[in-house]
């Protein structure tokens, strides 16, 4: 098993399942132990921000506040420098320990030893 999953979640409130599943994936792999690098980018840019993943409903799914939570207190969540950009989003803007970062960080991390990248 890899030592660290990257994960890029590319869906938000557009595509619900999918955005879920990738939340639900890193909070899981947390909760066992795994490193956990958390991409967000296009629709789910937003949710880097307070309060937006409140607003976030799908029946039968863990709530996505919750799973954010505890990916940020044992991993590492990142928005896209670009997709950030293109919604007007600052470092000011977003969740406490959340970074802003490019595709260089992404590839730097997705391309380690012992990593395994999803895209959602």
């Amino acid at each position: 098993m890899a030592k660290k999953l990257v994960i890029k979640v590319t869906a938000g409130a557009d595509a619900p399942e999918r955005c879920s599943q990738a939340f639900t994936v890193a909070a899981v792999a947390v909760a066992s132990g795994v490193e956990v690098s958390l991409w967000l980018t296009g629709e789910s840019s937003w949710f880097a921000l307070p309060g937006r993943a409140a607003e976030f409903e799908l029946p039968h799914a863990a709530p996505l506040p919750d799973l954010i939570d505890s990916i940020l207190a044992a991993g590492r969540v990142t928005l896209c420098t670009q997709c950030a950009a293109r919604r007007d989003i600052t470092e000011d803007d977003v969740l406490k320990g959340v970074r802003i970062a490019g595709a260089q960080v992404f590839v730097q991390e997705a391309t380690a030893d012992d990593t395994q990248a999803l895209v959602y």
